[in-house]
């Protein structure tokens, strides 16, 4: 007994003096560290012999993957930017655009509405004219249902429109509210917008 409690408090006097010993972790190690864990996980998950233990795993693994980032991330929330290296990343919102961003059609979209043309076309004429009519159902058909299956997939797309200190203009496409405004100050920050 008295071995254990001497040797765990040696290996938490070990674990402390690595701690001071390294520099102290950043946001993007950290994030590394957990990404790379995430994709261990992910590995270990891919091992499992059923379907169901896999999926369950993945899951788990995708969750823990998910509170760790927001522990790292609630850690360490970015500074104000330095004084003289803004120039770049740093700007103003001139306007944010509001727009349907048209959902991809599949051939079931397609096929079903060739399928339903294609009867009603037959229903018209006689002869060579319902033949022709029935390939003209056809082709309307599975436009007009490719373009009804993409409206029905369509989603709203925010486009934020963004002037830099150095005057060059850049976009950013966000598929939910920013909720930023025209004249906000934003920093670019690793592909995506933040206020500043």
């Amino acid at each position: 007994m008295r071995n254990r409690s001497l040797m765990a408090t040696m290996m938490l006097a070990g674990l402390v003096s690595t701690v001071h010993a390294q520099p102290a972790p950043n946001f993007d190690s950290e994030s590394k560290r957990i990404a790379g864990r995430y994709a261990d996980d992910k590995k270990l998950c891919a091992e499992e012999n059923s379907s169901g233990t896999r999926m369950q795993c993945t899951r788990d693994a995708k969750s823990e993957y998910d509170k760790s980032m927001a522990l790292v991330k609630a850690q360490y929330k970015p500074g104000p930017a330095k004084a003289g290296d803004c120039s770049q990343q740093c700007g103003k919102v001139t306007s944010i655009v509001v727009s349907e961003k048209p959902g991809e059609g599949s051939a079931l979209g397609v096929i079903a509405g060739g399928v339903a043309g294609a009867l009603l076309g037959n229903q018209v004429g006689s002869g060579h004219g319902r033949q022709l009519a029935t390939v003209a159902g056809a082709a309307g058909g599975a436009y007009a249902g490719k373009k009804v299956e993409e409206k029905a997939k369509s989603s709203k797309q925010w486009t934020v429109h963004v002037q830099y200190n150095d005057g060059k203009h850049a976009s950013f496409n966000f598929d939910h509210d920013p909720r930023m405004m025209s004249g906000d100050h934003v920093r670019n920050d690793n592909g995506s917008l933040i206020r500043n």
